[in-house]
């Protein structure tokens, strides 16, 4: 996911230059630290593609990804935060090589991994772009989008258990939608000051992103799974 995102990253903050200066520090922190968790993470997803890492299973990714989320919080001003956020990412990285090594074993695998990734690079630069070149402050999109992400996991979590692979699609395309949505809200927090600490922003933007990926990894590969 890193390689085709995160060579663009500067693109999207080249509409920061009439930002406040603390703003545009903001900014260029967080795409510099979302373009290393990137990298980071996608290398621990390449070893466990390369390696047949087994996956966590769905308890130890929620406790694992919730838990790292509220240390990354409680860690966000201390110098422990970036450790955390390497901790997050990098967990995050491991629950996707298995979804990787499912996605490339089927047929065209590889043309749907390669999709999926330019899918969700022409998306974040697409958000950005018109959270940065917009006048809008889009904050007040926040609660709407976080009650269709939560009701969006107890559909996934209801998919899975009851095993209906129409609805686990049907919440593949909303959580798609409603990431890309998170990607507009969180780039305008912090362009219009709402977000002034760059290693939330940097979360905040990462799991919107790789939510992205992995929704359209799934919908791109239905195709494939159904030959």
């Amino acid at each position: 996911m890193s390689s085709a995102t995160t060579s663009r990253l500067p693109v999207a903050g080249a509409g920061a230059a009439g930002l406040p200066a603390e703003r545009r520090r903001v900014l260029r922190n967080t795409y510099a630290l979302l373009s290393m968790t990137l990298l980071f993470s996608a290398a621990v997803a390449g070893l466990g593609v390369a390696f047949q890492w087994p996956a966590p299973g769905i308890l130890l990714t929620l406790v694992g990804y919730f838990g790292l989320l509220f240390a990354v919080h409680k860690l966000r001003n201390s110098g422990w935060a970036l450790p955390a956020v390497f901790a997050l990412t990098g967990f995050m990285g491991y629950t996707l090589g298995p979804l990787l090594a499912r996605s490339l074993s089927l047929p065209g695998g590889a043309q749907v991994v390669m999709l999926a990734l330019g899918a969700t690079g022409v998306t974040f630069l697409a958000m950005s772009a018109w959270a940065l070149s917009s006048k809008r402050d889009f904050s007040a999109m926040g609660g709407f989008l976080f009650a269709g992400m939560v009701i969006a996991l107890l559909a996934g979590l209801a998919a899975v258990f009851l095993q209906i692979p129409a609805l686990g699609l049907a919440v593949s395309a909303m959580v798609a939608l409603l990431s890309a949505g998170l990607i507009l809200f969180e780039t305008s927090r912090i362009v219009h000051g709402g977000e002034t600490n760059y290693v939330m922003a940097t979360v905040g933007l990462y799991v919107s992103l790789f939510n992205l990926f992995t929704s359209l990894l799934s919908l791109f590969g239905f195709g494939g799974s159904q030959e």
